[in-house]
């Protein structure tokens, strides 16, 4: 993974520096509340619901065992609201009928952050102090400016990979951070590289989607696509360059924002993301983006040309671990072995089916450990986890890892002849939950029950479908479905990609929640990037489960033999689900009355 220079580190101290300044300003009242929101939302601190929460940022999702076990340190000792804070919490939680609020704990984030919900503000500055040490910091993680470059959990060690994208996003990231150009932008403004054959980044869902190419001559390029995004707009991004010299991409990127900050709406928040711009402008849009690129290059001399020089320096901080003190076994033998520890164990094989990933390098895996299971959020980790995951990222993976789109961490590097000593351990601590890309493998965001802007939870219902669904024969039975709760039309649990997606929405006050069928992220098992479409009306979080298991069931009785979920609903079509959907309504008081009569 990247080694973090003399300069990076300090870099974030000095920045860690700033903040504790601003916060003691604020704190005694030298700097308004006004003017300290926009420092500490560029410094990765929201309010939230009932407290502050924090976003660290995970570059491209790379982690090492060291700041895993200072975020392990944080979610101990400092993920703990005020008592009057918390006891607040747990009776507006209690009046919706469930608490679920958990503390001393990290969230994993569909954008590969980490982030935090009960510290207090007081405590912030400690917090990234701590943070610091291990070159963490929460540095354009909020705010309207590009955010934190997402990639491929499999970058740099995918079968499929014709381009490691991690070196380019390693240089938008050093030169995204506190541009001027960048800072103040009408609204967010997201990117995604990928540099393999399928898109596991979902390029086609962000602001910016990059793909890496090589052309005819065996040149390296980028495929660029602008105004993805989900919200109340869905909208799929629309390719604009088909070729362009990785070494342009600075001045490219310049150029896309340069008119974004021209002609993007500041008027209406709603209606300010790059991809309303991109709607309504079409060939227009991108006619400007062309023009802007050829005075960046030709009149302005090209300035943010990358020197052949300046990507070796970075692509060179790309160290591959030294696994030299793992066992001398080859490759061959290594996969002899482990093929008869498959044959010897059927829970072992499952596991090695459904959570090891092919390498590039044929006596390595890839190995995803599942933060999903009962009494637990989706992507929720506490503190002895925490520990307990950096410890075997010692043993098994060189100390690294890697978040995952997916809210899972994925580690990179483990030999072939240790999966079987590795899932064992995993097994013991609770992480070898053989449940990835199934059912129960959803992506929820936090929701009501800590985001101010929910209009209902996710998290209850996200927990009432882990547990219905616990028998993983059925799971197995029932295949690979991406599922995807948001707590409201934000959508930052990405409902509109799902195979099935979830949408909490208000109604006259009370939780309800819309199931969309058919949308997808772009990747082999989702096909061609689109939205989901809503069947029939909202539904009360009692009636989802239900709902669920009715459209589940219809699949399981329409679909051809081998046929995938996304697959059947695209072929069958949305009426059957529909109506499977209505039928699991569970009938109003007065109907339920009538009929007793």
């Amino acid at each position: 993974m990247y080694q973090y220079t003399e300069f990076d580190q300090a870099f974030v101290q000095q920045r860690a520096d700033q903040f504790r300044d601003q916060l003691q300003r604020w704190q005694t009242g030298k700097l308004s509340e006004d003017d300290f929101r926009p420092l500490r939302l560029q410094n990765g601190w929201y309010v939230q619901r009932y407290a502050p929460m924090l976003r660290v940022a995970v570059p491209y999702g790379e982690i090492n065992a060291a700041q895993i076990r200072v975020l392990a340190r944080v979610a101990r000792e400092y993920d703990e609201p005020e008592a009057a804070v918390f006891q607040a919490a747990m009776e507006g939680q209690a009046k919706l009928g469930t608490t679920f609020l958990p503390t001393h704990c990290a969230h994993f984030t569909t954008r590969t952050n980490v982030q935090f919900n009960w510290i207090p503000l007081s405590k912030a500055a400690d917090v990234m102090d701590l943070l610091a040490t291990v070159n963490l910091h929460g540095i354009q993680t909020s705010g309207n400016c590009i955010r934190n470059t997402t990639t491929d959990a499999l970058a740099g060690i995918a079968v499929d990979e014709a381009v490691d994208p991690r070196p380019y996003a390693e240089i938008l990231r050093q030169w995204t951070t506190l541009h001027p150009e960048f800072a103040f932008l009408p609204r967010k403004f997201k990117i995604a590289i990928t540099g393999a054959a399928e898109d596991r980044a979902a390029t086609g869902w962000h602001d910016v989607g990059l793909h890496l190419v090589k052309n005819a001559a065996g040149e390296v390029g980028f495929k660029v696509f602008v105004g993805g995004g989900m919200g109340r707009t869905p909208v799929i991004a629309t390719q604009i360059r088909e070729f362009l010299p990785w070494n342009q991409i600075m001045n490219y990127i310049e150029a896309i924002v340069r008119v974004y900050n021209e002609l993007g709406r500041r008027d209406n928040k709603y209606k300010a993301r790059i991809k309303i711009l991109v709607k309504a402008e079409g060939q227009a849009y991108i006619d400007a983006v062309e023009e802007e690129y050829r005075q960046i290059v030709e009149v302005d001399g090209g300035p943010h040309t990358v020197p052949q020089a300046e990507f070796d320096r970075v692509a060179a901080m790309f160290v591959e671990p030294d696994l030299s003190s793992h066992p001398a076994i080859g490759a061959e033998q290594a996969n002899a072995e482990l093929q008869a520890q498959i044959a010897a164990s059927p829970a072992f094989a499952r596991w090695v089916q459904r959570n090891v990933h092919p390498h590039r390098n044929p006596a390595l895996r890839a190995v995803t450990l599942s933060f999903k299971r009962p009494g637990q959020a989706p992507g929720d980790a506490n503190g002895d986890q925490l520990d307990a995951l950096a410890d075997l990222m010692d043993v098994f993976s060189a100390g690294e890892a890697r978040v995952t789109h997916d809210q899972n961490v994925l580690l990179p590097w483990v030999h072939a002849s240790e999966l079987h000593a590795l899932w064992q351990q995993a097994k013991a601590l609770g992480l070898a939950s053989t449940n990835v890309a199934l059912l129960t493998d959803m992506i929820a965001c936090p929701g009501g029950d800590f985001c101010a802007l929910a209009n209902a939870r996710s998290l209850p219902i996200a927990e009432a479908i882990t547990q219905r669904y616990q028998d993983l024969d059925e799971l197995d039975d029932i295949g690979e479905i991406d599922l995807h709760i948001s707590g409201c039309i934000n959508s930052c649990g990405h409902h509109h990609s799902g195979h099935i997606g979830i949408l909490g929405v208000d109604k006259d006050g009370k939780e309800w929640y819309q199931v969309t069928l058919g949308g997808s992220d772009g990747s082999t098992l989702s096909g061609e990037a689109g939205a989901g479409k809503v069947i029939g009306p909202s539904f009360s979080a009692a009636e989802v489960p239900d709902v669920l298991e009715a459209v589940l069931t219809t699949y399981r009785d329409l679909r051809q033999p081998g046929e995938r979920f996304i697959d059947a609903v695209r072929r069958i079509g949305l009426d059957p689900f529909k109506e499977a959907g209505k039928a699991a309504r569970h009938p109003a008081p007065a109907e339920v009355e009538a009929e007793a009569v």
